[in-house]
């Protein structure tokens, strides 16, 4: 496994590859960072899917809208999390969707009447490849802003960069995702 950091608007980012694919892109501090790997990466700036994430990156923060497919994606995690990643991957550019949209998305695939957006949400949180794989476009039902295992004010900036900040959303004062 390869590793490198990138130096992004929302605080230092740890790529980390397995040469076919991106396995990570975890925020410093956020929660579960580096929770799905192995072993330790070692530092490789030159490795050919952590310069795509780079350029990704950079294209991003630079005001582009870049296509998720341009990196090689490879989360780890259970095939309901894989499923919960694709449908996040999905959410255009400064738009949003709530947990319950999402839920909707997954009862109606499987032929259910309902299912748990509090399941979707755990799932939205464990995403190992922050902002590219776009957890940070799914809100509450209310317009709250909760549940971005980055921290609240990187998903605020995040949702600022790309004009989907809205007047209806806001910053719960307390609960359990924030």
């Amino acid at each position: 496994m390869k590793q490198t950091v990138y130096e992004s608007p929302v605080g230092r980012i740890t790529l980390v590859s397995d040469r076919d694919g991106l396995l990570g892109a975890w925020i410093e501090g956020q929660k579960y960072f580096a929770a799905t790997l192995k072993e330790e990466p070692e530092n490789d700036p030159d490795d050919p899917v952590l310069q795509a994430a780079v350029r990704w990156l950079d294209a991003y923060f630079a005001g582009k809208k870049p296509a998720i497919d341009e990196v090689p994606l490879k989360p780890a995690g259970s095939a309901f999390r894989q499923e919960v990643w694709q449908l996040l991957c999905r959410i255009p550019y400064g738009e949003t969707v709530t947990y319950g949209k999402l839920a909707e998305e997954i009862a109606a695939a499987r032929g259910m009447k309902r299912f748990s957006a509090q399941a979707v949400g755990g799932a939205v949180g464990h995403n190992p490849i922050s902002i590219i794989i776009p957890c940070h476009r799914v809100v509450g039902a209310d317009g709250s802003l909760t549940g971005y295992a980055g921290g609240i004010d990187k998903k605020v900036a995040l949702l600022k960069h790309e004009g989907a900040l809205t007047d209806r959303m806001y910053v719960p004062e307390k609960g359990t995702a924030l």
